[in-house]
C-alpha cells in the first residue's frame, strides 16, 4: 500500500474491503533440501504428497486438495536461511479444524523431537510456534468458535497472549 492509498473507517480500514469469502489458498516455500523438507511436512505433520518433480519441487496437501504447501529448491538448493534482521516470511500458519487435531499435531512434534519455540492462548485461538528444517517459522493453531472470542464491554475484539497449557492440550487428543 502506498502512502497515497486512501483509507477510511476504524484502524485505517480500506475504503473498499476485500470480499469476506477470500482465503489464502496455498504457500510456496524455498527450501534447501526437498527430502529434508518432506520429512518434516509429510512424515511429521502428516501432509499428503500430491506431486513431486524430482529434487526440485513437491506439492503437499491435507485432504486431497491439489496443494496447500509447495516446497521448491528452484532458487534455494543447498542454501541457508535468511539471517535475522532481514525481511521475508515471518511464519506460515496451518489451521487445524479442532483442538483435538492440534493436540495430535503437538503429539507428532514431541514424538519427532521437534522443539517448540512458543505456545500461546490468544483468546481467539491456541497456537504452537516452531521452525521447519529450513528456518521458516511455522504456526500450528486452531480457532475457537467466534462466539467464544473475548470481547470488550462495547463488543470489540480483545485478543491477548497467554501461556498455553500443553498438558491440557494433549489431554484433548481424540483416541
Amino acid at each position: 500500500m502506498t502512502s497515497s492509498t486512501k483509507t477510511s473507517g476504524a484502524a485505517g480500514a480500506p475504503a473498499r474491503p476485500i470480499h469476506p469469502g477470500t482465503k489464502i489458498g496455498h504457500v510456496h516455500l524455498k527450501v534447501a533440501d526437498l527430502d529434508r523438507a518432506l520429512a518434516f511436512y509429510r512424515d511429521v505433520l502428516g501432509f499428503e504428497l500430491m506431486q513431486r518433480y524430482g529434487t526440485q519441487a513437491a506439492f503437499i496437501s491435507a485432504g486431497g486438495y491439489h496443494h496447500h504447501i509447495g516446497l521448491n529448491t528452484w532458487e534455494s538448493q543447498g542454501g541457508s536461511p535468511p539471517p535475522p534482521g532481514t525481511t521475508g516470511l515471518y511464519h506460515l500458519a496451518i489451521l487445524y479444524p479442532t483442538r483435538a487435531a492440534l493436540a495430535d499435531a503437538l503429539s507428532r512434534l514431541l514424538e519427532a523431537g521437534i522443539p517448540l519455540e512458543g505456545a500461546s492462548d490468544h483468546g481467539v485461538s491456541e497456537a504452537l510456534y516452531l521452525s521447519d528444517p529450513d528456518g521458516n517459522g511455522v504456526e500450528l493453531y486452531w480457532d475457537r468458535p467466534e462466539e467464544q472470542w473475548p470481547k470488550t464491554p462495547d463488543g470489540q475484539l480483545q485478543m491477548f497472549t497467554r501461556r498455553l497449557d500443553l498438558k491440557d492440550l494433549l489431554a484433548s487428543r481424540e483416541a
